[in-house]
């Protein structure tokens, strides 16, 4: 959906704020074509199936920023939902120091983003 919202193929829902993300960017397209083959990548190691004919292949490799104290937050949200739902992964990840992001991007000093919901 995000994708479609970048190509303006929806007549839904397009104000999600983390679009912001990509629609900040000089090449929104580029970038969540890059996204989408991370997910692909990903899917494909966990055996699930991503439709990857979603994706725009040929797009250039860009990057976005994303701020540290975004990063932490969201690593927070996702530990707090794998301690209630998969809590051998939990386990596994509770220790990790080193967060690796999705390619696409690049940890920048900040505060949580604006438009983040804080819970």
């Amino acid at each position: 959906m995000a994708k479609h919202v970048l190509e303006g193929k929806t007549k839904g829902y397009k104000n999600h704020p983390q679009l912001d993300r990509f629609k900040k960017a000089s090449e929104p397209l580029h970038c969540i074509n890059h996204y989408l083959e991370q997910v692909h990548v990903e899917s494909a190691r966990r055996d699930y199936n991503f439709n990857s004919d979603k994706i725009e292949w040929g797009f250039q490799v860009g990057c976005l920023d994303v701020t540290q104290g975004q990063l932490e937050y969201e690593w927070t949200h996702l530990m707090n939902k794998l301690q209630t739902r998969d809590e051998d992964r939990f386990l596994r990840y509770r220790e990790l120091e080193d967060i690796e992001t999705h390619p696409l991007f690049r940890i920048v000093p900040g505060e949580v983003e604006s438009w983040e919901v804080l819970k």
